[in-house]
């Protein structure tokens, strides 16, 4: 194949041939370009002679297109319409998007989240899919490597790549089956101590906030059972005198869900912040961007349908 030396070639030209296919006409090519006749004119022979071609000849109707012209004026046209969609912004519109959304999050912000986010696909971009990746620790390194799209959780510190934005802080609460005696008898720390406990272990890495708070005061607690879900914890307190300690926004929504008891938690812990990451090479993608809106906007709106702190 020959070589070409693009530096020697007015790709500027090309917008000329594509105007001369639609217009017919010198002229009116000439004024779409916002060229006056004698320039559309002069840029018409230049074109010929980048081109090695006509391209256009007098008809009866206005301009015909040479073989060549024709042969020319699809593959012109893609290129045209390619170069103009990477220079300009891109555009999103949930209502046509199609694809596959993958957020790496355990059952807590999983559950907490998930319904209003599903409901807002559905409502404004119904061929978006949502997958939630299995979790892999801190799910910092799924975030990395793009195996998901953005990751929620309790996050120290992330990498340099990442973004990351605060949803909202939360507190502690505990929750019983609704015939629990502590319900009635009241939950103090004395008592607190004494129930047996399941507890929840995400990461399995240190201690919980729990037994580090209840250390600092010179206690400890019976952990009687230890489950990877929060959901699974909660359905066997159901079903049991055992006792589970968890976020109070979560407490409330699987009170709520389950028909269980919420306590006040007799321990001062430390709030928890989740957050939101995202990698930097998705930071400007308009899609991503509206499902990042989306998340904050379902956050935005627990306070509003009763799981305040």
């Amino acid at each position: 194949m020959h070589q070409v030396d693009l530096s020697a070639v007015d790709l500027n030209l090309l917008k000329l041939f594509e105007a001369l296919v639609r217009e017919r006409s010198v002229t009116q090519a000439g004024l779409r370009l916002g060229l006056s006749q004698p320039a559309a004119s002069r840029a018409l022979g230049r074109l010929r002679t980048m081109l090695g071609d006509r391209l256009v000849v007098r008809g009866k109707l206005g301009l015909e297109l040479t073989p060549r012209g024709e042969t020319l004026a699809g593959p012109v046209t893609k290129l045209l319409d390619d170069a103009r969609g990477i220079v300009s912004p891109p555009i999103f519109d949930p209502a046509s998007a199609t694809g596959r959304i993958t957020i790496a999050a355990h059952d807590h912000l999983s559950l907490m989240v998930l319904a209003g986010l599903i409901a807002r696909f559905e409502r404004h971009a119904p061929a978006l899919s949502l997958h939630i990746a299995q979790p892999a620790g801190d799910n910092v390194r799924l975030v990395e490597q793009g195996t998901a799209d953005l990751a929620l959780g309790i996050f120290e510190t992330v990498p340099g790549s990442l973004h990351r934005r605060g949803l909202y802080t939360d507190n502690f609460m505990c929750i019983v089956r609704p015939d629990h005696p502590a319900v009635t008898d009241g939950l103090s720390l004395e008592r607190y101590v004494t129930l047996r406990h399941i507890t929840v272990t995400i990461s399995g890495v240190g201690e919980s906030a729990v037994d580090v708070a209840l250390s600092a005061l010179g206690r400890t607690r019976h952990v009687a059972l230890r489950v990877p879900h929060f959901l699974a914890g909660a359905m066997l307190v159901a079903d049991s005198d055992m006792i589970l300690t968890l976020p109070s926004r979560l407490a409330r929504l699987l009170a709520k869900k389950l028909s269980l008891a919420p306590l006040d938690l007799p321990l001062q812990i430390v709030p928890i912040s989740p957050a939101m990451i995202w990698h930097e090479r998705f930071h400007g993608d308009p899609a991503h961007a509206w499902v990042r809106r989306q998340i904050v906007e379902v956050v935005a709106s627990f306070n509003t349908i009763g799981y305040q702190t």
